[in-house]
């Protein structure tokens, strides 16, 4: 008798040595989501707002966690890219909507990370800016279109640890735990468009939607690359959730050490907004000294080449799911031309607006902003799709993500609407 093959058997072995090898696109999509904008927003947020906003780090950590949680379970009950769902549920204008905003964001984003690459090498080399994004530019493409999908999610696994330096910060730095615990703990708002504005930056850096679209279509990739089938089962589910909320934990973790670090070094030392790359370099000189450039620009890189593949691979599929190509990355590019076309063209058009000329640090901090105001139509969108067929039969982990990603909808649809009214 054939034997049937099971979802993702690798993530339902995760105890013991090896824990990280066996982990999928939850840990990839949680890496990436601390990707250059995420330094940017989060080290300008610490050092212009102290430790007044650490809290956002608590709540934004069940609430991306529920989110990429619904992303991962509506691909893998339905084994289906989220675009190609929401066409199949909602009339055509939405899903060109919905892939116009991720697109738009996307591209931008691009642009901004490329942009802060450069500026982050230029603190190491002296060579002029446009050549080293034009290369960077070609290097990650070459990567991406022709490395093996399981080949460049084992470099994306290790480029991770570039963060773990601002943890050595915390280490190091005489930080006032006790203001720590406070704004961990005690929410307060005051209600100014710079915070409001700021809030936006957190909550869209941290539950972007280019992110909602590559964790979908990761889960169908991997089910595909390693040819699995079968029914979907509560410990498929369990195992996928321990994977999503690995991969979100990290990233929520890396968040809280930036802001703190950030707060404790650059803001108590007056610099509350930063413009350069080398000014946010200096929330690493406790831990690095003159090595600091270094340490920050190792970080960004390091960052920017994971997170930009996510950004051109989540514009792809977004775009090849709408239009009805052949996709994925497990393909060759003569295989699904229009996957590959997408996703050069969406690192071109990053690259054309990187030469715009905002400074690249401020880039990083608007494209956040960015996410921050697409996010809420895409979460309804999975709110309404996760409720029609992605709760793999009454799934209580799926009904609190539901409920996680409704309080999302409203947060994030309320602060750009606060900002507007002054």
């Amino acid at each position: 008798m054939r034997e049937r093959r099971v979802h993702h058997r690798h993530r339902l072995r995760l105890r013991g040595f090896g824990y990280l090898r066996h982990l999928g696109p939850g840990l990839i999509t949680g890496a990436a989501d601390d990707d250059p904008s995420g330094i940017a927003t989060y080290s300008q947020v610490g050092a212009a707002f102290g430790f007044g906003l650490l809290w956002t780090t608590l709540v934004s950590l069940p609430l991306a966690t529920a989110v990429q949680e619904t992303a991962a379970r509506l691909g893998l009950v339905s084994g289906k890219g989220l675009a190609t769902l929401i066409k199949e549920r909602f009339p055509r204008g939405v899903v060109y909507l919905a892939v116009m905003l991720v697109t738009a964001a996307n591209v931008f984003n691009i642009g901004a990370d490329l942009g802060s690459m450069a500026a982050a090498a230029r603190l190491l080399v002296p060579v002029p800016h446009a050549p080293l994004v034009l290369a960077m530019t070609a290097v990650i493409l070459g990567l991406e279109i022709w490395l093996s999908y399981h080949q460049y999610a084992r470099i994306l696994r290790w480029l991770t640890v570039s963060l773990m330096s601002y943890l050595g910060v915390l280490l190091i730095q005489k930080v006032e735990w006790s203001r720590v615990l406070t704004g961990l703990l005690v929410p307060r708002i005051h209600g100014s468009r710079d915070e409001l504005l700021a809030l936006i930056a957190v909550f869209g850096t941290t539950i972007s939607p280019y992110l909602f679209f590559w964790q979908a279509s990761e889960e169908v990739e991997e089910r595909i690359e390693r040819h699995e089938s079968g029914p979907v089962t509560g410990r498929h589910l369990r195992a996928m959730r321990i994977d999503v909320m690995a991969g979100m934990a990290s990233g929520v973790g890396a968040m809280f050490a930036i802001m703190v670090a950030s707060a404790a070094t650059l803001g108590a030392h007056g610099v509350t907004d930063i413009q350069t790359a080398d000014q946010a370099a200096l929330a690493l000189r406790p831990l690095a000294g003159p090595l600091a450039e270094l340490l920050f620009a190792v970080g960004i890189l390091g960052t920017g080449l994971l997170a930009v593949p996510v950004l051109a691979g989540s514009t792809a599929y977004a775009l090849a799911e709408a239009f009805g190509w052949r996709e994925g990355l497990s393909r060759k590019p003569a295989e699904a031309k229009g996957f590959y076309a997408a996703l050069a063209v969406a690192m071109l058009l990053g690259v054309t607006l990187g030469f715009a000329g905002i400074p690249p640090i401020k880039a990083l901090y608007y494209s956040a902003v960015l996410n921050g105001v697409a996010a809420p139509p895409i979460l309804l969108l999975m709110l309404l799709l996760s409720r029609s067929l992605g709760r793999a039969g009454g799934d209580a982990g799926a009904r609190l993500s539901d409920w996680l990603v409704g309080t999302c909808v409203l947060v994030m649809g309320a602060l750009p609407i606060a900002y507007l009214l002054g």
